[in-house]
């Protein structure tokens, strides 16, 4: 997974949750994908941008989340920021409320790499 543009490795204990297609009998338009979640040993769940994931793994380290489209932009306000740079999927396949920014709290990340090279680490890491 290291050759992503941008891939986000989880602390020891994250897992993946992605929520069931459901077959629906109505019209629903640009709903968007069903959400995935990151989901901590301590029972936090996070929304991460289904729409950006290209490729993900639970492994034993933890949860590892590729996504394309999306840009580190640093740590601000005790945050770690992405932002969305270019759409994975055609405008009328997604949700018209999905988030630009995706903000992580630094204590559930182990590392980001960026285009192969670890831009930033957990403390201790």
């Amino acid at each position: 997974m290291s050759d992503l543009p941008l891939l986000i490795a989880f602390v020891t204990g994250a897992r993946l949750y992605r929520e069931r297609d459901l077959e629906q009998h109505l019209p629903v338009l640009r709903n968007g994908p069903p959400g995935t979640f990151v989901c901590f040993p301590d029972g936090l769940r996070v929304s991460l941008p289904t729409d950006q994931i290209v490729c993900q793994e639970d492994g034993e380290a933890g949860a590892t989340v590729g996504f394309g489209g999306m840009r580190y932009a640093g740590c601000e306000q005790g945050q770690l920021i992405f932002h969305r740079v270019r759409e994975m999927h055609p405008e009328e396949t997604l949700s018209p409320g999905r988030s630009h920014t995706m903000r992580l709290d630094p204590q559930w990340v182990r590392f980001v790499v960026v285009d192969g090279k670890e831009v930033w680490t957990a403390p201790g890491g």
